[in-house]
């Protein structure tokens, strides 16, 4: 790349220093292990053969280790996160004592990474910070984010219906979505019926997004094309979990 000059995502990095504490690094085991990141904005980069590629900067804050859940425990496998951290002004008392064992007072995300119950995590403790090494140029990921919100819209926005007639005499028709029943049998609208409502505002997931650049010393990745949400949503960067030879 000619802008953004990605650093090597294969540099170990043996902790980090967030606050007052240092904290090891740690990777997740299973293949659907990944990290948090904050969406940036978009930008673009050039290729090795000048062409313009639009890409989404992700800013990879850390994400912190909260709880470590065993299946001897809690009946299955997983690693809880928490992401943002708060002022302890900002956290209730239960909030505090819960994420004290990681040395903060409070997080503005939890989130839980589950795990195989074959999977190792004898390694994972709380208080680590996850780390994106498993991340390089050229890999794909899965990338899920909130999308932005629309609010109540109707059927043309909504689901891309034609509308209604525009001809002479045609009344408060343009924009209707039609008749959405039968006849008195079965005297119903049957459930999943496209119709207003509600538009935006739900988890989304994009599979196979590739990786165009990692800048490992700002903790920045970028990702070629869009992702969901607005600027400053929370991003999840999992490993692709489709991922063929076809995608290339």
């Amino acid at each position: 790349m000619e802008q953004h000059q990605a650093g090597s995502a294969e540099a170990k990095t043996p902790g980090a220093q967030i606050g007052n504490t240092a904290r090891a690094m740690a990777t997740l085991p299973n293949v659907r292990g990944g990290v948090l990141g904050v969406k940036a904005g978009m930008t673009q980069v050039y290729s090795e053969n000048g062409d313009a590629v639009a890409v989404t900067v992700i800013d990879l804050k850390p994400t912190i280790v909260t709880q470590v859940k065993t299946k001897e425990k809690n009946g299955y496998q997983a690693v809880q996160v928490g992401f943002l951290e708060k002022k302890a002004k900002a956290a209730n008392l239960p909030e505090q004592g819960h994420s004290k064992a990681s040395g903060s007072t409070g997080f503005y995300h939890y989130q839980e990474f589950r795990l195989a119950n074959e999977d190792n995590i004898d390694s994972m403790t709380v208080g680590q910070i996850l780390s994106a090494e498993f991340l390089k140029p050229g890999d794909y990921v899965d990338l899920t984010a909130v999308s932005k919100g629309k609010g109540f819209q109707g059927v043309m926005k909504r689901h891309n219906f034609a509308g209604g007639m525009k001809s002479h005499g045609a009344s408060l028709v343009h924009r209707s979505l039609g008749s959405i029943g039968n006849r008195a049998d079965p005297g119903r609208v049957f459930p999943g019926k496209k119709m207003a409502g509600q538009m935006g505002n739900v988890q989304v997931t994009v599979q196979n997004v590739r990786v165009v650049g990692v800048d490992v010393e700002n903790q920045l990745l970028l990702v070629h094309g869009s992702v969901p949400g607005p600027r400053s949503g929370i991003v999840t960067v999992r490993k692709a979990l489709k991922f063929s030879k076809k995608v290339k």
